[in-house]
């Protein structure tokens, strides 16, 4: 049973009065339609994101690029890459600094595109929006070659702002990710492939579901409901 905590009475005094400046200092805030439209950002510019084995770099100083853009919520991030590459998204810092997201289960999570390593630029490109659905900090990277593109620069943090709010097409939680699975986003979701962004536009021609542990925590949630079921059929019998 939870406490009830009693405050004295010059605490309560001051709560009533926090609770009374919270909606004026609401007010005074910039409305949400004052903030930027959403936008997509291709990620690297003209470089893309592409790494060569040979020369063992990427093709673009991504945090340099990352430092000279702001993100929002319901902004997309859009990877021109190939399935040399991979897209780890992660809100962890420790996945981030592992550059592995082998065991991290959590689930804001998400492993898009194919990571097959080799960098030798011949194989299918790809583009993979990934929306920006987190506030605060995002990390980004490629775990192909083991982590060795991540380590060699294939990699970057961005701080993403509130602004308008994410669009009704980003509220919902998104269907039971695959594991690498290279696939339309969602339909309804604000990405509309190139060009600005618009909420509900549909799904764009390329992207990908992402990897996490939401798949876990679902069946972790149903193996509980079976346990339970069967502790109250348990119950009527004994009751019986």
């Amino acid at each position: 049973m939870a406490r009830l905590l009693r405050l004295p009475a010059a605490a309560a005094a001051v709560a009533v009065l926090v609770a009374v400046a919270l909606p004026a200092a609401r007010a005074a805030s910039p409305a949400a339609d004052d903030a930027p439209e959403y936008r997509n950002h291709t990620v690297g510019g003209a470089d893309g994101w592409f790494f060569d084995a040979r020369a063992n770099s990427t093709s673009g100083n991504y945090s340099g690029w990352a430092n000279g853009e702001t993100f929002y919520l319901g902004d997309y991030l859009i990877f021109k890459t190939n399935d040399n590459s991979s897209v780890v998204h992660t809100t962890n810092a420790t996945t981030y600094a592992l550059c592995d997201p082998a065991d991290d289960l959590s689930p804001a999570t998400y492993i898009y595109g194919g990571g097959g390593g080799g960098g030798g630029g011949l194989e299918q490109n790809n583009t993979i929006p990934v929306p920006l659905v987190q506030e605060g900090a995002n990390y980004f990277f490629s775990d192909a070659d083991g982590g060795a593109q991540c380590q060699q620069g294939m990699r970057f943090e961005i701080k993403v702002e509130h602004g308008r709010g994410l669009p009704l097409s980003l509220k919902n939680p998104p269907p039971a990710p695959k594991e690498r699975v290279l696939a339309p986003p969602p339909a309804g979701t604000a990405f509309s492939g190139t060009g600005g962004v618009e909420p509900g536009d549909g799904a764009g021609d390329n992207g990908g579901e992402g990897r996490s542990g939401a798949g876990r925590a679902a069946a972790a949630a149903g193996g509980r409901f079976l346990g339970a079921a069967v502790a109250v059929a348990l119950a009527a019998l004994v009751a019986a």
